[in-house]
């Protein structure tokens, strides 16, 4: 499993920064949320204001995990409250990721939240993915990337035989924690966690739908707004929606809650479906 912060972490200066990707984040390549929260630590790094409000970002090639990543931040705007910044990744002549974010201050205005988390019972009151899968899980091949989570799926959400499902709702939504570091005091930090969760789950979202799809379907792009923050607070639910998909796109979108049901973030990404490799 990865630690979160150190995974995430630039080093350099004057809007030059350097990451190393860690396997440990490894699904179809490096995660594209993972890849996503180094472009906003890169802006954390340049930003001279404390907490993101946004980003934005197209994906643009597949990382290799065996060279640095190069991060390049220019501000774009700076104002007396925010900044907006573009965040590009590269490893040599090879883009792999482009994004706008912005960063604010300490600003105030108008509060509301008129969101309903799904009601689900407490997550420490359910069992591990690993209890439920048993010695199988962690000779899945997705384990390393899932092993990031403390994952708890509702009884009335789980899939006992997920090979032979039938259809259902194109929706995906549990409880969430991230290991073996699951809270972080650092807000940019702390919003990687949100950003990591709103890329991922949209494809399991659609595989509820599509059982035995032949296809893969890697974001092409990623948006995320960040709303609140609970630093403290270590379990997050999630749920993902796939609400259209055709000629060869689905869209998706995303919430991310606290545990007291306040909505942290919300995102949306596009799909493209590409041919399983080994289906």
């Amino acid at each position: 499993m990865g630690d979160l912060a150190a995974d995430t972490r630039v080093e350099g200066a004057s809007g030059e920064y350097m990451a190393r990707l860690s396997r440990d984040w490894e699904i179809w390549g490096p995660n594209g949320g993972y890849v996503a929260s180094i472009a906003l630590r890169g802006a954390a790094a340049h930003s001279r204001f404390d907490r993101p409000a946004s980003l934005v970002g197209h994906f643009l090639g597949v990382a290799s995990f065996d060279a640095p990543l190069e991060v390049r931040v220019a501000t774009l705007r700076s104002a007396k409250r925010a900044e907006s910044m573009r965040v590009s990744l590269a490893q040599g002549d090879q883009p792999i990721f482009d994004a706008l974010v912005w960063a604010v201050g300490d600003v105030t205005g108008l509060e509301h939240d008129v969101t309903t988390m799904p009601s689900k019972p407490e997550p420490e009151g359910l069992p591990t993915i690993a209890e439920r899968i048993g010695d199988d899980y962690a000779e899945n091949p997705y384990h390393r990337f899932w092993s990031n989570f403390d994952e708890r799926v509702p009884d009335e959400d789980w899939i006992d035989d997920w090979q032979n499902r039938p259809p259902g709702e194109p929706v995906h939504g549990h409880w969430y924690r991230f290991v073996p570091v699951s809270t972080f005091e650092d807000p940019w930090v702390d919003a990687c966690r949100s950003l990591i969760l709103v890329d991922t789950l949209g494809w399991p979202a659609v595989c509820q739908l599509h059982p035995r799809n032949p296809f893969i379907a890697p974001s092409i792009d990623l948006s995320c707004a960040f709303h609140r923050a609970r630093a403290q607070e270590p379990w997050l639910y999630a749920e993902a929606t796939a609400e259209s998909a055709a000629n060869g796109l689905v869209g998706c979108s995303s919430r991310v809650w606290a545990r007291d049901g306040t909505l942290l973030a919300v995102g949306a990404s596009q799909l493209l479906c590409r041919p399983m490799p080994n289906p």
